[in-house]
């Protein structure tokens, strides 16, 4: 019986993705740091609050995360549990078609303001279009999410975040998958005077043949694509009917199964 287990694109078994809120303007000084050392960032944006005080305007939000992702994170950050239903489903959905009109892509993702939610509001974002949601309280651990609208990260980038970076890529057991999740505000650089913490943390994470670097949206595109998959019973063959391929590996041997193929595993 073959025994058949996902990975990461190329075979790898980690990745390292990035979430930033509120579309501020030290987001460009990080965006740049983030190219410069191959990093993937999600970037969670009030589309209602765009050019006010130091906050990127609409013109630029299109050529400034160009290659990374831009997520919703309401229209006017509210504090969502204290908020009737109605106000809601607006601040949500109209953050989502506004922020496409600008990007010219589906949003798909959230990063919940002021880090509120409840089980309410979970319920209500998949019927929003919304098919992530990163809270704020971290894990300080690798793992995979088991709730996507309650995502949890590793760690914000003021907690133990080189120490953590140092755990993480000394990590080789293969038969598990790992994720180190940082987030926070790159305002928060500023007023920390320590923009050197996310330069050492980049230079030291980036460009690693064994890392995936990943937007939020990629990973979770990724992980459906794979959890889609259409196995034949004896696992011998297997279809992609997703846009996204997929790598795995079937006793021990790495196959890529392409959009729209069918392989033959071995």
């Amino acid at each position: 019986m073959k025994k058949v287990i996902m990975t990461f694109p190329e075979g790898r078994h980690k990745a390292v993705t990035m979430s930033y809120d509120d579309g501020r303007a030290a987001d460009r000084r990080l965006v740049d740091i983030f190219n410069r050392n191959g990093i993937k960032g999600t970037f969670h944006i009030n589309s209602g609050m765009l050019g006010e005080g130091d906050r990127i305007p609409a013109e630029e939000i299109a050529g400034l995360y160009k290659g990374h992702e831009v997520s919703a994170h309401t229209v006017t950050h509210p504090t969502i549990a204290r908020c009737p239903k109605e106000q809601i489903v607006d601040e949500i959905f109209e953050d989502r078609k506004n922020l496409e009109s600008i990007v010219q892509n589906t949003v798909r993702g959230l990063s919940y303001p002021n880090g509120s939610y409840n089980r309410e509001i979970k319920e209500m974002l998949p019927y929003l279009g919304i098919e992530y949601a990163r809270v704020v309280q971290s894990t300080g651990g690798f793992g995979l999410p088991d709730d996507l609208h309650e995502w949890k990260p590793t760690c914000h980038h003021n907690r133990d975040l080189m120490k953590l970076a140092e755990e993480f890529v000394e990590l080789h057991k293969r038969q598990y998958l790992y994720l180190m999740y940082v987030w926070g505000h790159s305002y928060e650089f500023d007023n920390d005077n320590n923009w050197d913490l996310i330069e050492r943390f980049c230079e030291f994470i980036g460009g690693r043949e064994d890392l995936w670097y990943v937007t939020n949206i990629g990973f979770v595109d990724y992980v459906k694509a794979f959890r889609q998959l259409h196995f034949s019973a004896s696992r011998d063959f297997v279809y992609n009917p997703s846009a996204t391929p997929v790598w795995l590996v079937a006793d021990n041997e790495l196959f890529v199964v392409k959009a729209g193929e069918q392989v033959q595993l071995g």
